[in-house]
């Protein structure tokens, strides 16, 4: 629809209160990361959570490059308000977990240091 139509007549929004969502999180991280272990830690963040409205939650990797993992957090909502706040709660506890736990598997850049196993250069 043309943008004039919304300018010249009336429309409701109704997503702000009535609308359940499902929003994600993407969070990159190192392949020592011990995936049962993170998704421990994850359900401690989320069933907990207010904003949370006890739908749904899962974890998933959904992308894998020759340096680091992508995981993908989801979790229901009541609205888009809740939605936006519960994933910026999820992803700064999710980073504070693993900083503190497993500060290792934060992302990091490896190179052939001339032997068999691949050596840490440093870590952005």
């Amino acid at each position: 629809m043309p943008l004039s139509y919304f300018i010249e007549k009336p429309f409701q929004n109704w997503t702000r209160a009535s609308a359940q969502l499902l929003g994600s999180v993407f969070v990159w991280m190192d392949y020592t990361m011990p995936l049962d272990e993170i998704r421990k830690a994850l359900k401690e963040i989320i069933e907990p959570n207010p904003l949370w409205d006890k739908r749904f939650w899962n974890l998933q990797v959904t992308d894998a490059t020759e340096k680091t993992m992508q995981i993908r957090v989801l979790a229901t909502s009541a609205d888009s308000s809740k939605s936006w706040d519960l994933r910026c709660d999820i992803r700064e506890k999710l980073i504070a977990y693993i900083q503190k736990h497993h500060p290792q598997s934060l992302p990091q850049i490896r190179a052939e240091t001339g032997g068999d196993k691949p050596g840490l250069l440093s870590k952005p």
